[in-house]
């Protein structure tokens, strides 16, 4: 995570993953590497066991939709809908402190 001093917003993605993992940790690795360079990206805090919980923190909204339309992580998305996840919650909120 940056240095950056809030206000700012986080994603906090939860999970429970389902019995088919083939491909996940190859596209988790990817989706990390990708975003490294997507605009307003600050940085991310990831746990990943059978339950998981990944928090990306972003300068804005605006920052947080350019990434919810990249390509290559509406592909992951999908898999992970249809494969990989059993369960999974998103919310998002403004860090102020």
């Amino acid at each position: 995570m940056s240095k950056r001093l809030p206000p700012y917003y986080a994603v906090i993605f939860t999970s429970t993953l389902s019995h088919e993992k083939e491909g996940y940790e190859e596209m988790a690795k990817k989706m990390e590497e990708i975003v490294q360079n997507q605009p307003g990206f600050l940085g991310v805090d990831s746990v990943r066991a059978q339950q998981g919980i990944t928090i990306s923190y972003w300068e804005s909204l605006e920052a947080i939709d350019l990434w919810r339309h990249n390509e290559a992580h509406k592909k992951a998305k999908s898999l992970g809908k249809n494969k990989w996840y059993r369960t999974f919650d998103i919310k998002i909120c403004k860090v102020l402190k």
